[in-house]
């Protein structure tokens, strides 16, 4: 049995950037705040050097830079890690990028629980939250590396701002070459009766193994994958509540703000069922290796199991 290959989402990323430069993208530049060996936009510079931009360690005015090379016709990727791109740059990606709703797009890597070691000050587990919030935002969270290559490459063909949140932890790859993403659309990985289990990011895969469990102990686990967090693909997320009358929310991110509220609003609004939300659970977190630190958290397969075991019964 072959090695299941895995790969970090800022990896993706980058090398999704380059992919679309080759391939004809010629209205696509790159910025970056002194971090693109971190961010993996160094893989597009390598090659494409005249066309990325280092705004050094200026987030809010990269993003100012970034709105207006779009106001030119470019389509600019402005990429940090999510608690510089989404946390220091929020008053100019609300005023210079949300209200004109100028067509930028925000790479945004290192965001989580897992980014490990960096402690809490790293730990961005409210960008959700805050870009949701703004309006005419479209919020991505990617859960492999093909999921995320092709959300990049649907972000630059996105006529809007458009937030897209890279892990740091290298994640199994368990979509097939033929999947196609799109924008606002989730997608039933497993299909189950008894138990939603909706996810996205690296809980994806947490979902699924806990879904796997779950069916040797003979409960039957709806998983759902929702990288579109805004637009919420709604239709998805009311038809499989309405067939198991139960559904569970995994993200890592505080449960406040993020993918659980936005299930939980379309819910409550057409079809109240009871929900679990499985996240941060309003509360910073600390340095740490990142398996130890989801753990820790809730945020594994096992806990999934046990939440959904109790939620069943």
């Amino acid at each position: 049995m072959s090695e299941i290959k895995k790969i970090a989402t800022r990896v993706s990323y980058g090398e999704a950037l380059k992919e679309l430069a080759a391939q004809g993208a010629d209205k696509l530049v790159v910025l970056d705040a002194d971090l693109s060996a971190a961010t993996k936009t160094e893989i597009f510079k390598k090659d494409y050097p005249q066309r990325h931009i280092n705004c050094g360690i200026a987030e809010a005015n990269m993003i100012c830079v970034a709105a207006g090379m779009s106001t030119m016709g470019l389509v600019p990727f402005a990429s940090s890690f999510a608690m510089f791109a989404a946390g220091r740059a929020f008053e100019q990606v609300r005023n210079t990028i949300g209200y004109p709703h100028l067509n930028v797009k925000i790479g945004a890597t290192h965001a989580g629980i897992s980014v490990g070691e960096d402690g809490a000050s790293h730990q961005c587990c409210e960008d959700f939250a805050l870009m949701r919030a703004i309006p005419g935002m479209v919020v991505i969270c990617p859960s492999d590396d093909i999921e995320a290559k092709q959300a990049v490459k649907a972000a630059y063909n996105y006529d809007g701002p458009v937030y897209l949140r890279f892990g740091r932890l290298a994640v199994p790859v368990f979509h097939s070459e033929d999947y196609k993403f799109e924008i606002g659309k989730g997608e039933v990985i497993t299909p189950g009766k008894d138990v939603t289990i909706i996810a996205n990011g690296l809980m994806v895969n947490e979902a699924v193994e806990a879904g796997k469990t779950l069916a040797d102990k003979g409960i039957s686990a709806e998983i759902i994958n929702i990288a579109t967090i805004k637009p919420l693909d709604r239709e998805l997320v009311l038809s499989s509540a309405k067939k198991t009358g139960k559904v569970i929310t995994v993200e890592e991110h505080n449960i406040i703000g993020g993918l659980g509220e936005a299930v939980c609003a379309a819910l409550c609004e057409d079809c109240p069922v009871p929900v679990k939300r499985i996240g941060i659970n309003d509360e910073f977190g600390h340095s740490g290796p990142a398996a130890d630190l989801l753990k820790q958290f809730g945020l594994s397969a096992e806990n999934i199991v046990k939440v959904a075991e109790e939620f069943v019964k």
